[in-house]
């Protein structure tokens, strides 16, 4: 299931199960402890990484015929959240798989959900807007007004108590210290999709659909806008490593390409790009490996790449025989899992004997 140019493996097969359909969304809870994935059935699905070929599915909804696309846990893993195209957000116990709320959005379809990274607050899509959820007393706290577009990504800062809304013409932030005031505006000509804070929240990146992508220090009024992309900016990923400059790395994939964005220390550079070609379809996923620079790319290709440094190919992971939807790293690098088009749910390794590659 793996092919390797270099002389010792990075990450071995470790165990596989399947879902009824594609696979939508995988993600970790912050402690390790859980993998959760969701698929175009509608399953949610809760997954225990045991030994070698051991990976338990714990069912927390079945197959509805509604696609389940997005998914969360709270950071202080006590939630797990769930939406689709069945308009409701679904909130359970991560650890008993008891369900503790059915916010029903009469039938808007939701895509996007995240926590909060500071208290319980779950913000999800709403079509033209944006609903934050109070875990801890049961209650929709505000319903934010994006007006131009239907919502494409939100993000929460993951210092201050911001919240990123994307659509037609750019992005909103709002201060969660006061839901009242008026949002920052960064304005785009076209649409912005994917967004994304680096680890620290001092830059905010931004996928356009008119094939750019933009990088805002937060605080300034100079963006520095990046060109020349085949398609739409898809995929946004941050390192949290940093560089001789203090800067994390950025990945952002567009049709089969990734471009990988270093801040240089020249101003007027900015930040200089260089392009990883191996993909013959479009990338469906990008994620840093913890603490490093070892990049993971999944695409509808069939194959999970990982690059040493964010520049070498180092080793392809294969599976999914109709192409890989979506990975995420286990929060301490333990383990990479990746979801298939075909429904197939795949965890790899480091294998024991290998150095660990990405860190210098």
């Amino acid at each position: 299931m793996s092919s390797l140019k270099s002389s010792e493996q990075t990450l071995e097969f470790h165990a596989e199960a399947m879902l009824s359909d594609y696979v939508t969304a995988v993600t970790w809870s912050p402690d390790g402890k859980t993998l959760a994935v969701c698929s175009a059935a509608g399953e949610v699905m809760l997954a225990k990484v045991g030994g070698v070929n051991e990976l338990s599915l714990q069912p927390l909804q079945t197959a509805t015929g509604k696609s389940a696309d997005c998914l969360s846990f709270s950071s202080d893993n006590q939630f797990l959240a769930a939406g689709g195209q069945d308009g409701k957000v679904r909130i359970w116990r991560a650890h008993s798989g008891e369900l503790i709320a059915d916010l029903d959005n009469q039938r808007v379809w939701v895509d996007k959900l995240a926590w909060s990274p500071h208290c319980n607050q779950l913000a999800f899509s709403m079509g033209r807007s944006v609903q934050v959820w109070n875990a801890d007393d049961d209650v929709v706290e505000v319903t934010l007004n994006f007006n131009s577009s239907s919502i494409l990504d939100l993000a929460w800062h993951p210092v201050l108590k911001y919240l990123a809304v994307s659509g037609y013409q750019g992005v909103k932030v709002w201060n969660g210290e006061d839901w009242d005031e008026d949002p920052h505006v960064l304005s785009v000509p076209s649409a912005t999709g994917a967004i994304s804070w680096s680890p620290s929240g001092e830059y905010l990146a931004c996928g356009n659909m008119d094939n750019t992508l933009i990088v805002n220090e937060w605080g300034s009024f100079q963006p520095w806008v990046m060109q020349g992309f085949p398609g739409k900016v898809r995929e946004l990923a941050w390192s949290d490593k940093t560089n001789s400059l203090g800067a994390p790395l950025l990945a952002a994939s567009s049709s089969q390409g990734i471009s990988v964005w270093e801040r240089d220390a020249d101003e007027e550079v900015g930040w200089e790009g260089w392009a990883l070609e191996v993909h013959e379809n479009v990338v469906n996923a990008i994620a840093f490996e913890p603490t490093t620079f070892l990049l993971a790319s999944a695409a509808a290709d069939g194959q999970v790449c990982l690059w040493y440094e964010a520049e070498q190919l180092l080793q392809i992971l294969e599976g999914a025989e109709g192409g890989f939807s979506c990975l995420a790293w286990h929060p301490e690098a333990q383990f990479l899992a990746a979801g298939g088009c075909g429904g197939e749910l795949l965890v790899w390794s480091k294998s024991l004997g290998g150095k660990e590659f990405g860190r210098r």
